[in-house]
């Protein structure tokens, strides 16, 4: 993708401060640093979501997750938690369309972060739950 931020920094059009790199993803230090830390992962084939995915593409990317995790945490012995966030799609927050995971250290309730999951839990009877639960499994790929 010409246009493509990301792709520009997989190509080194555009500098980053790299953390990792092998033949699958890149991985850098967010500009923003939203917390200190704060790192992207990306698969180097241009791909707009996790919709996007194919089985090779899934395995070679998504292993690595845990192992970024750990090297995070293990970075800095402040670091409490971390929080990985995907957006996929304009609706889900997602601001550039190349697929992308947020690692976001915690290190306090008070660290600037925060997303909020309201419970509507009493908006949905048993049966309602179940009648999605199906739907979803329905459209399950082997």
């Amino acid at each position: 993708m010409n246009d493509c931020i990301f792709c520009k920094i997989i190509d080194g059009t555009i500098p980053s401060v790299s953390v990792y790199e092998d033949d699958d993803i890149k991985v850098f230090l967010d500009i923003s640093q939203t917390t200190p830390g704060h790192t992207l992962m990306i698969p180097k084939k241009h791909v707009a979501n996790i919709f996007d995915y194919d089985n090779s593409l899934a395995r070679h990317v998504l292993p690595k997750i845990p192992v970024i995790a750990r090297a995070i945490k293990k970075s800095n012995p402040q670091i409490l938690g971390l929080n990985i966030v995907n957006n996929n799609g304009e609706i889900a927050y997602q601001s550039v369309f190349h697929s992308h995971f947020h690692f976001i250290p915690r290190f306090a309730a008070s660290d600037d972060f925060a997303m909020t999951f309201k419970d509507n839990s009493s908006n949905y009877s048993s049966e309602e739950l179940e009648e999605i639960a199906s739907r979803i499994h329905k459209n399950m790929e082997d």
